[in-house]
Parts: structure tokens; sequence; C-alpha cells
């Protein structure tokens, strides 16, 4: 489970990076974008959860 937890924070990073790109060229960020960051979050934060109940 560290492992999946360490794979998907660096794809979330390596998103944001892809996005701070967009910024600093002056392009708008797709709204489409906003749900992928949330779908990675919202996935890190169950993976979380479920570590924590697993490790109890």
């Amino acid at each position: 489970m560290l492992y999946f937890l360490i794979v998907v924070a660096v794809l979330l990073l390596g998103y944001a990076g892809v996005l701070v790109s967009f910024v600093r060229k002056g392009r708008r960020i797709p709204p489409s974008a906003y749900l992928v960051l949330a779908a990675l979050n919202g996935l890190i934060l169950v993976a979380v959860i479920a570590w924590a109940v697993a490790r109890r």
C-alpha cells in the first residue's frame, strides 16, 4: 500500500508540474484538469484512510 501511495504522489506532482508549465506559458488550465487533480487527491485520501485502518 505504501508503494501505491508513493506512485500516486509522484503522478500528482508530475501532473501539477505540467499544469504549472501551462500557466507559465500564459495558457489557461482546461476545466478537465481540475477534475483530474481532484481525482488524484481523492485517490490519495482514500488510500491513506484505508492504509490507516488496515494498520490498526
